[in-house]
């Protein structure tokens, strides 16, 4: 069987040699690594490990008779995450960072569990706490029985050490830097690296087939596991949040009352005598939507607990308060983006608010059915 180490990193490239040395300190073999990081992670891996002459990699591999040929590892082998206009981003410092490093942890771990005859060895010791919950989180949707999670743990005094890859097998003595900040050398017999294995729970067995078929975002695949029917949705107006087979999203104020706006078009459309979820009646144009902007404004005054609203109102230039066609294309643009964030891309298809027809004879509504939504105030 192919045993695949799929590893997350930042700035400390020794995570990679430290795993692979505890991995094969317990007999586990490893056929090929891959990694996941950022532009500046990727050139500490290829300055640190990959270099030919002196990369600490290639000296782990020679040291302790390992060919470099039984392990497939290289600069191709280096995945980094990229914004969206395919730039490598230097750090995780933001939610849209974050989602493009789930993506690429979906992603990857999708494809490396597609083939029964490979093992993936998750290593969650490497960058930041959100990059290692990332590649969890694959493990936890996609992991089957014979892939592993691992954490390391190294001796503290080594762990903090920029010259310490791995426990070479003649000792040697290395500067460390104590808790005062005082160096002093100490013999690297001494330190240990302890490969921990992380209980994790799968539910690829209860994801349905037809979600297996490509990666997909992380509320469309946990939203399949909960076998509610019908499903419902509920819009608390009282406590700012869309509810949707069991999980929350928290809306801003202003996109929650165009919302809750729409949704009550569709509850209260009267055409029982068609499919709801295909019928388009209750639908607005946005003059229309203009037209009744009071109505949003009124629901956006519920919402935000405005003490004064006219002034408010007055002071508004464009805005919720005094919408047109521009930004309520933006607000529009924002609810969706809300939705699938909250409640994956499968449900947004049917929760959003869609336009049909063309221009300038575009209306807008929501699909989802009138006697599946329910309004709190």
């Amino acid at each position: 069987m192919k045993k695949i180490l799929l590893a997350v990193t930042g700035l400390s490239p020794q995570i990679l040699t430290e795993t692979l040395y505890a991995l094969h300190q317990q007999d586990q073999t490893v056929h090929a690594i891959h990694v996941i990081t950022t532009r500046e992670g990727k050139e500490q891996i290829n300055t640190c490990l990959l270099s030919p002459s002196d990369g600490q990699y290639y000296r782990y591999l020679r040291e302790y008779g390992i060919s470099p040929a039984s392990i497939a590892f290289g600069t191709e082998n280096i995945h980094v995450v990229k914004d969206r206009n395919g730039i490598e981003i230097d750090d995780i410092a933001d939610g849209e960072d974050n989602e493009r490093l789930l993506e690429i942890c979906l992603s990857l771990t999708f494809q490396f569990t597609q083939d029964p005859d490979t093992a993936v060895f998750f290593s969650i010791a490497g960058g930041r706490k959100t990059m290692s919950a990332c590649l969890m989180t694959a493990a936890h949707l996609y992991g089957r029985p014979q892939d592993r999670v691992y954490h390391v743990l190294v001796s503290p005094e080594f762990e903090s050490s920029r010259d310490f890859f791995y426990p070479p097998r003649n000792s040697s003595a290395i500067e460390l830097i104590d808790r005062k900040g005082e160096r002093y050398v100490k013999e690297t017999r001494y330190a240990r690296i302890s490969l921990i294995s992380v209980p994790f729970v799968s539910v690829r067995n209860r994801i349905v087939d037809d979600l297996l078929k490509e990666p997909l975002d992380p509320p469309t695949l946990m939203l399949s596991l909960i076998r509610e029917e019908p499903a419902s949705l509920t819009i608390d107006l009282s406590a700012g949040k869309l509810i949707f087979k069991g999980r929350e999203l928290d809306m801003p104020p202003t996109r929650l009352a165009l919302y809750a706006f729409f949704a009550g078009l569709k509850k209260d459309c009267r055409r029982t005598d068609r499919d709801c979820l295909h019928c388009t009646d209750c639908y607005l144009n946005t003059i229309a939507i203009e037209k009744q902007n009071d109505q949003i404004a009124e629901l956006y005054k519920r919402i935000a607990f405005s003490r004064d609203f006219h002034a408010m109102r007055e002071a508004s230039d464009g805005g919720i308060l005094n919408l047109d066609e521009l930004n309520f294309k933006s607000y529009r643009s924002r609810i969706r983006r809300d939705l699938e964030k909250g409640f994956g891309l499968a449900a947004t298809r049917f929760l959003e608010i869609i336009a049909t027809g063309k221009r300038p004879d575009t209306r807008y509504g929501i699909p989802f059915e009138r006697e599946r939504i329910r309004m709190i105030y």
